[in-house]
């Protein structure tokens, strides 16, 4: 979808079209589910639904906040974003008060008179914690990316567009969409190193 056609669609929504909504819907619905999918590889399918539901509530409530300095799909990852977070932290928060009594491996097997060993056949939280935040610092770099930047590297990975469906959206040609996705990467690769790294990091933007 052409900038220009989104701005109309964004318009029809403003004023109520509920058609406009449903365009909403079925033009990004997919792009953000894989979205929330990649963001923690524990997510089910019915954890997806759920933020995605959320996400795009919190995206009719707040269209009128949406200033159209990226694109569409762009701020509705940043929502997807956030509400994954607060998903996270309430299901953990469930966890922790759900009245289970904790089991120490220093209590003793009554039976055999040796300690409990509990094998772990699931990631614990604190690693599934670890994978959020790691998807965080990712989204860190990106947001420190210029928009064009954004865009592009958005839409190949998270809308899983082809150059063509790329170039169509963005009004490029292939070769610029591939040479910017290229030059995007490198800079969110650095980006990203630094902030594992712990330090501040600054990527200057780029619309080439």
């Amino acid at each position: 979808m052409s900038a220009k056609a989104e701005n109309r669609l964004i318009d029809r929504c403003r004023r109520g079209d509920p058609a406009a909504w449903d365009e909403v819907f079925l033009e990004h619905y997919s792009a953000v589910g894989r979205y929330i999918y990649q963001l923690a590889s524990d997510f089910t399918r019915e954890d997806v639904e759920e933020i995605c539901q959320e996400t795009f509530l919190a995206f009719i409530r707040h269209i009128n906040s949406f200033q159209g300095s990226c694109r569409l799909q762009t701020w509705l990852f940043r929502i997807a974003a956030n509400k994954s977070r607060d998903f996270r932290e309430k299901r953990n928060a469930a966890k922790r008060g759900g009245g289970q009594k904790p089991l120490s491996l220093d209590d003793e097997d009554p039976e055999t008179g040796r300690g409990i060993d509990v094998p772990t056949l699931e990631r614990s939280p604190d690693i599934n914690l670890q994978l959020v935040e790691n998807a965080a610092l990712v989204s860190r770099a990106l947001d420190q990316l210029g928009t064009a930047c954004q865009e592009v590297i958005q839409l190949r990975y998270f809308g899983d567009l082809s150059y063509k469906e790329i170039s169509d959206a963005l009004n490029l040609n292939e070769k610029t969409v591939s040479s910017r996705l290229s030059k995007c990467l490198d800079k969110l690769e650095v980006g990203v190193k630094k902030l594992f790294a712990g330090e501040s990091s600054e990527v200057s933007p780029s619309n080439r």
